[in-house]
């Protein structure tokens, strides 16, 4: 097995392909969407997805910071030097995406001023830290996603007063999102949540709703965020029409007993989520 080929391609096939679910998603809204200028958009971007997978070019500019999930069955056996191969085939394939240069020379503060400038080399782009997750069974499966800088703008995570009810706890979060969809700009959108006890839990939760969720299966939750957004007219790329959301992605984790839920949320832009799996 080669580990680092495997997760070079993934890293490649995430960076210039729809899921299948997502490119359903965009058919099905362009059988719709009867505003003339928003069926045009939603054209592009489904042509833009043939051309940038056919080509194995980036669907963006913004070809995105790499994260990867790791999924170890419990009684899975890794081989020497596991994680290290991840990390190479991260390299190889932001080399081959080939990844925009993206990564900030220098030490603690030269890096947050960005006063040093930029690597030349893609593949200097080092991915967030792993989050590994102990599952049943012996198997081993590693999901790739590609996370770009417009929806981490227009993320949050924060504390909600549920008051006993989740219409409580999503209302309010449909109140960041219809701040926040209109200045994200690359719209249709597709808003992912997690529902946690700990900053850290909720965001790990709407990694994995990012991940797994699937627009094909959508939940009670799911249809009254996408519904809901849709009914506020901003359209593809702001240009009004019904398909301001294509569906949501929302995980619900263990809750703790108090008055308080954590909620982190992120609008995936209209490239994304970005995401691949491979399956050991």
């Amino acid at each position: 097995m080669d580990l680092a080929a495997r997760v070079r391609d993934a890293v490649i096939s995430a960076g210039t392909g729809y899921s299948p679910d997502i490119m359903r998603a965009y058919e099905r809204a362009l059988e719709v969407e009867e505003d003339d200028k928003s069926a045009w958009i939603l054209e592009l971007l489904i042509e833009n997805a043939r051309i940038a997978e056919r080509e194995g070019r980036p669907l963006c500019d913004d070809t995105g910071i790499p994260h990867l999930m790791v999924e170890v069955g419990e009684d899975a056996l890794l081989p020497a030097g596991f994680f290290s191969f991840i990390r190479k085939g991260v390299e190889e394939g932001l080399r081959s995406l080939p990844g925009r240069p993206m990564a900030v020379r220098g030490d603690e503060i030269e890096r947050i001023e960005q006063s040093r400038g930029l690597y030349d080399d893609p593949a200097k782009l080092p991915p967030a830290p792993f989050l590994v997750e102990s599952v049943p069974g012996d198997g081993v499966r590693i999901h790739v996603l590609m996370l770009g800088g417009g929806p981490e703008i227009r993320a949050r995570t924060r504390r909600v007063f549920h008051r006993h009810s989740y219409r409580k706890v999503f209302e309010e979060v449909l109140t960041w999102m219809k701040t926040e969809v209109p200045m994200l700009g690359c719209t249709p959108c597709i808003p992912v949540l997690g529902v946690g006890r700990t900053h850290f839990e909720a965001t790990s939760l709407m990694l994995r709703a990012m991940a797994t969720g699937n627009l094909d299966e959508q939940s009670e939750i799911e249809e009254y965020i996408t519904e809901s957004l849709n009914r506020m007219g901003t359209g593809p790329l702001g240009l009004g029409g019904s398909t301001t959301a294509l569906g949501s992605m929302v995980k619900v984790g263990p809750q703790r007993a108090s008055g308080v839920r954590i909620v982190s949320m992120r609008l995936a832009c209209c490239v994304e989520p970005r995401r691949a799996t491979i399956e050991l």
